[in-house]
C-alpha cells in the first residue's frame, strides 16, 4: 500500500506537454490548457481525486489524463522517465523502498486520506476466537508485513523484536508466538481473496476499498501514522514545479475537504493533519 501486470487506461484524452508552468496565455489573450498525467492502483484514491481535487485543477486550466497500474513498481518507474507526473498509491516508506531497488528518486509532496490496514474474518467474528494454528494471510512486501505484524502483536498475538527495520521485517522478527499461528505471506492485492481460505487476513485500506470491503467490519484496525499515510509521489527534479504547487493547493483546498468529510464512504480514514487547519 501490487500484482506484476500492468494495465494502463486512459479515460481522459490530453496528451501534451508536462504542465510545469503555472497558466499561460496564448498570443490572442486565451488561456492554454495544461496537461497533468497522473496514476493511481486499486482503491479509493483515484474517487477521492476525480471528486475531490480534479475540479479544483480543471478550473486552473488543466486537462488531466488518467492511467491505472496493478503494481507498484511501473507507476513509479513510470513517473521517473516522464511518462506520468504523479502518482497515488504509496505510502512514504514503500516508496523508499522502490526508489533504492529502482534507483530512482521520487518524493512525496501532499499526504492523501487513507484507509487503515485492517484484520478480517469471515470465519471468526471476534480475536478471541483465534484457533491454535491459526492460518494469518499478510502481505509479502516488507513495509507492510511489518504493519501487519503490528496489528497482531497489539491485539496480544505475537511478540516482536524492537527496532525493526521496515525495510528488511520478516517472519523472523517475531519473538513469541503462542497460538502457534501459520503465517500466509501474499502479494497484498491478493489478501481479499485469501480471506475465503484463511482465518484471518491483514488486508491493506485500498484493496479492501477495491473489493468491497468496508473499513468498519474489521475486527481490528491499524493504528495508522505518518508513515504509512499515503502520498501524492512525483520526480524529485519536479517537486517545485507549479503543477506540483497546484495538486498541493488542490488536496488542501476547502473543497476537497468538504467532500471527504461529508462523504460516509470515507469513515474510518486516517485524514492528514491539513484537515484541522
Amino acid at each position: 500500500m501490487l500484482l506484476a501486470a500492468m494495465t494502463a487506461v486512459v479515460v481522459l484524452s490530453g496528451c501534451g506537454s508536462n504542465s510545469d508552468a503555472a497558466s499561460s496565455n496564448s498570443a490572442d489573450g486565451k488561456q492554454e490548457t495544461k496537461t497533468l498525467r497522473i496514476s493511481f492502483n486499486p482503491g479509493p484514491y483515484s474517487d477521492q481525486f476525480k471528486k475531490g481535487v480534479a475540479p479544483y485543477l480543471e478550473k486552473k486550466g488543466y486537462e488531466i489524463t488518467y492511467k491505472e497500474f496493478t503494481d507498484g513498481i511501473q507507476p513509479n518507474v513510470a513517473v521517473a522517465n516522464g511518462e506520468i507526473d504523479a502518482n497515488v498509491f504509496q505510502h512514504s516508506l514503500y516508496l523508499e523502498s522502490i526508489n533504492k531497488r529502482e534507483k530512482i528518486d521520487l518524493v512525496g509532496v501532499v499526504q492523501v486520506p487513507t484507509p487503515p490496514m485492517g484484520l478480517y474474518s469471515k470465519k471468526h467474528q471476534s480475536l478471541d476466537e483465534i484457533p491454535d494454528g491459526a492460518q494469518v494471510n499478510l502481505p509479502n512486501e516488507p513495509v507492510n508485513m511489518l504493519r501487519a505484524l503490528t496489528i497482531l502483536k497489539e491485539v496480544g498475538w505475537i511478540t516482536l523484536k524492537d527496532n525493526i527495520d521496515p525495510l528488511q521485517t520478516s517472519i523472523n522478527d517475531v519473538t513469541s508466538n503462542p497460538h502457534n499461528i501459520k503465517f500466509v505471506p501474499t502479494e497484498p492485492a491478493q489478501g481479499p481473496q485469501a480471506l475465503q481460505d484463511v482465518d484471518y487476513a491483514a488486508i491493506q485500506g485500498n484493496f479492501a476499498i477495491a473489493n468491497n470491503i468496508k473499513l468498519t467490519t474489521a475486527l481490528k484496525l491499524e493504528n495508522m501514522t505518518d508513515p504509512f499515510t499515503n502520498i501524492v509521489a512525483v520526480a524529485s527534479k519536479n517537486k517545485d514545479k507549479q503543477f506540483v504547487k497546484d495538486i498541493i493547493d488542490g488536496y488542501h483546498s476547502q473543497e476537497f475537504k468538504d467532500y471527504i468529510k461529508t462523504n460516509s464512504a470515507y469513515e474510518g480514514y486516517h485524514l492528514p493533519a491539513y484537515f484541522n487547519e
